[in-house]
């Protein structure tokens, strides 16, 4: 399958920002069953790629002119689908056996975990065990939050895709399967998902890295595009970093993923402006729930 894609993030801020740095993991890669065509990223500011400890692409972006807005668009074109190209890794294996914050398991997790490795059939355990975390921990939009951690989103019984990753991979820790975070475009016919997506990437002994989409109950296959891996969400993000100034932050991202050569599917865009007046409607939102709580706090002096 021949994808294009459009990812824009915009940021818009309550007062000027004197630097910002950022690191960002926006640069798909060759493998895994897939290959890049051609990829670009678009900021107005200075970028230098680098490798990571995880083998990603990254680049560091440095924004050292004052600015209330910042635009970071990543598009191009993926081929996906293909046979996997490598297995590369470069990490020990038991490096992905490590907990974080947000993947420690809980004596629940483990218990769940535990009837399901079967090292003759590993790979269709997982399958199984994929099938029984997404009826344990139903999709629910704005259940959780970006620090919500695997295990109180397994004892919630709520969350997105981060928190299922999450919650797979701790599982998977759990029975000393080696389990890393996967980020990604995921695309739909309709077009339902605007957003980043996230996966997990087991390794069974004898077949390699395998993928597993929980909140879809499926294999990640030629409809997922690979950004980024790593222990968890904070090593795989697509955008992280630390800013100067600036007051309060409103963000707002869309991701487009089109089919390329369709006839038969609407051709999905990137409204700029809805971007932007999305941007500063959280921006507005944060502002106000600022000082809704300096109000409660003036109060309890």
């Amino acid at each position: 399958m021949l994808l294009n894609i459009e990812h824009h993030t915009r940021y818009a801020y309550s007062a000027d920002v004197n630097y910002t740095i950022q690191e960002l993991r926006l640069t798909p890669q060759h493998g895994l069953g897939q290959h890049v065509r051609h990829w670009d990223i678009k900021v107005n500011g200075e970028l230098q790629p680098s490798q990571d400890a995880y083998g990603n692409m990254t680049h560091t972006l440095v924004v050292d002119a004052p600015h209330s807005e910042l635009l970071i668009v990543a598009a191009g074109q993926v081929e996906t689908g293909l046979d996997a190209v490598s297995q590369h890794m470069a990490l020990p294996l038991p490096i992905y056996l490590r907990d974080t914050p947000l993947t420690q398991y809980s004596a629940d997790m483990l218990a769940f975990a535990q009837p399901y490795l079967q090292p003759q059939r590993q790979s269709a355990v997982l399958e199984d065990m994929m099938h029984a975390l997404l009826a344990r921990v139903q999709y629910i939009k704005g259940a959780t939050q970006v620090t919500t951690s695997a295990a109180e989103a397994f004892a919630l019984g709520q969350g997105v895709c981060q928190d299922h990753a999450h919650v797979f991979i701790a599982c998977c820790r759990a029975i000393a399967l080696p389990a890393r975070y996967v980020s990604g475009y995921l695309f739909t016919v309709d077009g339902s998902l605007m957003q980043t997506h996230a996966w997990a990437d087991v390794f069974v002994a004898g077949a390699g890295w395998q993928s597993f989409d929980v909140s879809n109950g499926c294999r990640a296959g030629e409809t997922h595009v690979r950004l980024a891996t790593g222990l968890d969400y904070r090593s795989a993000s697509p955008i992280s970093g630390m800013r100067s100034g600036g007051g309060i932050e409103g963000m707002a991202s869309s991701v487009i993923v089109n089919r390329a050569a369709s006839m038969q599917e609407p051709l999905k865009k990137v409204n700029p402006m809805q971007l932007l007046e999305l941007a500063q409607l959280n921006r507005a939102a944060r502002t106000e729930a600022a000082q809704e709580r300096q109000a409660q706090y003036a109060q309890q002096q």
